[in-house]
């Protein structure tokens, strides 16, 4: 079925309501899923139970983390001070003893008073320390041994209240696991990095970050497992000494990476250990139900962020209509807040030019606008180019074996949607559809599949009564660089019919979709970009009140058009067609019916159906002849 979609249809946005009785709140929104699986992994003390977070770019995944580590409410059951002492059994081996918070410092002073002769050794053993402690402290007053005094205060946990929380963005052995520092006495020149520092509480990293170092990343796989007895200190640069061995702190570290979920399927794929060492991994979704529960939490956090500022109500619903947008779903809202938070620091600094007291819906159209002027430049480039001819395409009249399609360039974090020209070659022979862009070596993977399904429609439409003998050339004309994706296999079968039945169809009309083997269309991604970038190239050449974009029906709830586009469509200098199958797109190109088979299994005279199979059966009898 063929849908000309009208003004109503296409506009969208929110209804601007009062909002002023929604309280701040930092709360994360829309996780409630992730949140949940990751509180109960900060709980499970127990190997490999160490956490990879998959969240998107726009997301603020070490947010979320400390939310959930407040909500536990630790206490500081697991937390020890531990300090490295002299091996008197290995001199070379320097020992560790794990004690009570705040127990280090005073093994540290108690030690020091009995070498200087403040105190007595019954003093000293009935301070009250651990049994291992006392031990120790037994043994260095029966040694006399001067460096036993000495105890280095590798981790002090006197002043903490709950368990540490370390994002390291140091990425050296030397910050993560220690170091030697200079000094004879061995034990006390080892220094702790933040892995020890987290001890007993969480070390998060970045998962790009450190995957990308092997070393360094072994090294954390070995620190994360038990069965590790001993640490090993990085050599002090520039000195000739050995690293120093020791008995490793036992105190657990949770190590928690925040990463993409692209990365997270790479390690799972190709490291053997990662799924062991990291058994859980919450999920962070891009976008959540748009709905009143969600528009108010959305609102509530931008409020905590910008508890200074006056937002108005149309700001909000403003906000509201672009956090869709992101999503691509008018019936979902985006969890990527700090997108919108950059967009109103945006507006904001517009609002502040033009001495505004508040930021207001027009502050953040602007802010929009602004974004995709400052991206726009190429895209410029490309319409200036189909104007002078540069890049040759018709934007009216009809032609065979040519059609626009649609791509969209990526610049960074902005994309943008051009035209393509799309052509076809048919001619008799046996290598069925020949695609240029993958000969060039300029076709991905999925691109390619696009263009395999396009020989599969053909025989399934066609060849019932007839083998399918034929060369066809599919090619994205002008086009130098890799392209992948099967968005265009819409358009690529309609220049394909096009070239086949020598029928002339419309330049004026842009078509996206992927397509099955039955002729069925499919929802593409990117639609608001496409249908913004002919919308473009249409103006720049001029808007004739004929030219529009025909898409997927099931892409209607992905339209959220700037402003400009809508109001085109509303005074019907632009268009859109929603489509089910390919018959009624190319039937819309090209001005002719489909058609049905009859009880015989024939199409009927003067359908483009008729005229494409009559073709292909033509093409294999000379086929035949040659051969």
């Amino acid at each position: 079925m063929l849908s000309h979609l009208d003004g109503n249809q296409v506009r969208f946005s929110f209804e601007t309501e009062d909002f002023s009785s929604i309280k701040p709140n930092k709360k994360t929104v829309g996780q409630d899923r992730a949140i949940e699986l990751l509180k109960m992994a900060l709980k499970i003390d127990r190997e490999g139970y160490n956490i990879y977070i998959s969240a998107p770019e726009g997301v603020n995944a070490i947010r979320a983390l400390e939310e959930a580590i407040t909500e536990l409410n630790e206490g500081t059951e697991k937390l020890k001070d531990a300090v490295y002492v002299y091996s008197f059994d290995r001199p070379d081996r320097p020992k560790i003893l794990t004690l009570r918070r705040g127990d280090g410092k005073r093994l540290k002073d108690t030690l020091c008073a009995l070498k200087n002769g403040k105190i007595k050794i019954d003093d000293a053993l009935s301070s009250g320390f651990e049994e291992k402690a006392n031990s120790y402290i037994k043994r260095v007053y029966d040694e006399k041994i001067d460096e036993a005094f000495e105890v280095n205060l590798y981790l002090d946990r006197s002043t903490l209240t709950s368990p540490p929380l370390i994002y390291e963005k140091n990425l050296s052995h030397s910050a993560l696991f220690g170091k030697r520092e200079k000094g004879e006495i061995l034990h006390m020149a080892i220094k702790s990095g933040s892995f020890q520092e987290a001890s007993g509480g969480y070390l998060v990293l970045d998962s790009g970050e450190i995957t990308s170092n092997e070393a360094l990343w072994n090294t954390l796989k070995n620190h994360l497992e038990s069965s590790s007895q001993s640490l090993e200190t990085e050599e002090i640069e520039g000195e000739e000494c050995t690293p120093i061995k020791a008995e490793k702190l036992r105190i657990p570290t949770k190590a928690i990476l925040i990463g993409s979920e692209d990365e997270y399927e790479k390690l799972s794929d190709k490291d053997s250990t990662f799924l062991i060492n990291f058994k859980v991994s919450p999920e962070f979704d891009y976008q959540m139900d748009s709905n009143r529960e969600n528009a108010e939490k959305t609102i509530s956090y931008l409020k905590e962020e910008f508890s200074s500022a006056k937002i108005s109500d149309l700001a909000f619903s403003e906000i509201l209509r672009y956090s869709s947008e992101l999503t691509e779903d008018r019936k979902k809202l985006s969890t990527e807040m700090e997108i919108l938070i950059d967009l109103i620091k945006e507006a904001e600094e517009l609002s502040s030019q033009n001495k505004g007291n508040e930021i207001t819906g027009s502050d953040i159209r602007k802010a929009i606008d602004k974004r995709h002027y400052f991206s726009a430049l190429t895209e410029e480039k490309i319409n200036r180019e189909i104007e002078r001819g540069i890049i040759v395409m018709d934007l009216k009249g009809e032609r065979v074996g040519l059609i626009n399609g649609l791509a969209v360039m990526d610049r960074g974090l902005s994309s943008y949607g051009t035209p393509v020209v799309i052509s076809a070659t048919v001619a008799p022979g046996s290598e069925g559809i020949v695609n240029i862009e993958h000969e060039a070596g300029l076709s991905g993977g999925i691109h390619d599949k696009g263009v395999l399904i396009l020989e599969g429609y053909l025989r399934h439409k066609y060849s019932r009564f007839f083998p399918l003998s034929l060369y066809a050339g599919i090619c994205l004309e002008q086009n130098y660089g890799e392209i992948d994706g099967d968005s265009a296999s819409s358009a690529e079968l309609c220049a394909l019919l096009s070239a086949i039945g020598e029928i002339p169809i419309r330049q004026d009309i842009a078509i996206t979709g992927s397509v099955n083997q039955m002729g069925i269309l499919q929802p593409v991604g990117g639609i608001n970009e496409k249908i913004t970038g002919f919308y473009r190239a249409c103006k720049t050449l001029g808007l004739t009140g004929k030219q529009g974009v025909i898409i997927p029906r099931q892409n209607i709830t992905s339209i959220i058009l700037p402003y400009e586009v809508e109001d085109a469509i509303d005074k019907g200098l632009f268009h859109i067609w929603a489509i089910d199958t390919i018959d009624d797109g190319f039937g819309l190109l090209s001005g002719l019916e489909g058609g049905s088979r009859d009880k015989k299994g024939v199409f009927p005279p003067g359908s483009f159906h008729r005229i494409v199979e009559d073709e292909l059966r033509r093409i294999y009898r000379n086929s035949q002849k040659q051969s």
